[in-house]
């Protein structure tokens, strides 16, 4: 019996006969993924071998110098006698790696604050390959200031009973602090505050000197000379504030609350 060969169906093809093309693709994708595992491996080693950065005790002494100095000129108008700063220095990331490096010089960067927690810059620049890297620390600021001596709310008129000087972290909170007591007696709290907390500027309601349509005092200041004259305030006299004043030639001038129905205007 004769069998015809249909020519409509698909031939079988051997899985020896695959096309070189394909076995030529996979070779070469074994190869690529073997070179990049050794260059992964390679680059792991070449880390291992340099050692995680230690700063040495002078580059030590150069960064607290530094950051005590930049904190203590800081801290000069916030602060009074007796003021304290102590440095602590953090620590790179420990997996980071640096080249050797015959000199390195810390800077203060830019736009960061001066105590707190902060950075301190580093920089090599002199050895085979430059670098730069951001050191943590804390720098805290002591000096002697207000503080509570029990819990006070908001809304709170202060005397002298709730108030206590002691030797407190400047720098751990913003805000400038209150050294003497005496100078917030009859001032009202704008928030809750805990027993032993400093007492600061911002936790003060601002004082309203005067109300609109009362005549105040007005000073104006020059170099080495002063005016003094009277108006008419249009706006209240809040501290911090601006307030507008009507002389009475008509004339509006705009000057800063500084006391009892006072302004003051520099000229």
């Amino acid at each position: 019996m004769a069998i015809t060969p249909n020519p409509s169906a698909t031939p079988v093809t051997p899985a020896r006969a695959l096309p070189v093309v394909r076995i030529a693709r996979r070779a070469r994708a074994r190869a690529s993924a073997a070179a990049a595992l050794l260059g992964l491996a390679a680059a792991a080693a070449h880390a291992q071998d340099e050692p995680a950065f230690v700063p040495d005790p002078a580059l030590v002494q150069q960064v607290e110098t530094m950051a005590r100095s930049g904190a203590a000129t800081a801290a000069k108008a916030d602060a009074g006698p007796g003021l304290r700063v102590e440095v602590k220095l953090g620590r790179l990331d420990p997996r980071l790696r640096l080249a050797p490096c015959q000199k390195i010089e810390p800077y203060l960067p830019p736009g960061l604050p001066t105590w707190g927690a902060t950075r301190m810059g580093l920089r090599c620049v002199q050895g085979p390959k430059a670098w730069n890297v951001s050191l943590p620390i804390t720098v805290g600021v002591f000096a002697k200031a207000t503080v509570a001596k029990s819990n006070l709310a908001a809304g709170t008129v202060l005397d002298a009973s709730q108030l206590m000087q002691a030797e407190v972290d400047l720098a751990a909170a913003p805000g400038a602090p209150v050294v003497d007591p005496a100078t917030v007696l009859g001032r009202t709290l704008s928030r809750n505050l805990v027993a032993g907390a400093t007492l600061r500027q911002s936790d003060l309601k601002a004082r309203q000197y005067f109300n609109a349509g009362e005549t105040v005092r007005v000073t104006a200041l020059g170099a080495g000379w002063s005016v003094v004259t009277e108006a008419q305030a249009i706006n209240a006299g809040v501290e911090g504030q601006v307030a507008r004043v009507r002389t009475e030639s008509g004339r509006i001038l705009v000057a800063r609350p500084s006391g009892d129905r006072q302004v003051e205007i520099a000229l």
